[in-house]
């Protein structure tokens, strides 16, 4: 499974009823990411995105807004200028599920 995979499947809503992936299956997971995401204390994964400017920051946080909306699994977002930094983790597991991932490797996808 790689990146593009991941990215081709659905997030799956939580019912908190599943334990947060452990340090194997986080590892496993990052390797099909394929970039820099990083898994932070096994609770969330988070990357910096870089832009040239303000305008071209907005226009990826605003699609990035869109996936999270057709997923219905939303991250932090930070816009700065010229940066967009993403957090996701589950909130109802208090940790990282395999959606997560999946909604990283969507946002992947669309920067350029």
């Amino acid at each position: 499974m790689n990146q593009c995979h991941l990215a081709q499947k659905d997030c799956v809503p939580c019912r908190g009823d599943v334990p947060p992936l452990k340090t194997e299956e986080i590892a496993h997971l990052l390797t099909q990411l394929n970039d820099s995401w990083q898994a932070i204390n096994e609770h969330h994964l988070k990357k910096e995105f870089k832009f040239t400017d303000f305008r071209s920051a907005l226009d990826f946080t605003n699609k990035v807004g869109e996936i999270a909306e057709k997923e219905n699994h939303h991250p932090d977002i930070y816009l700065a200028w010229g940066k967009v930094e993403i957090t996701i983790w589950t909130h109802k597991i208090n940790g990282l599920s395999e959606s997560d991932f999946i909604l990283a490797a969507k946002i992947s996808e669309i920067y350029k």
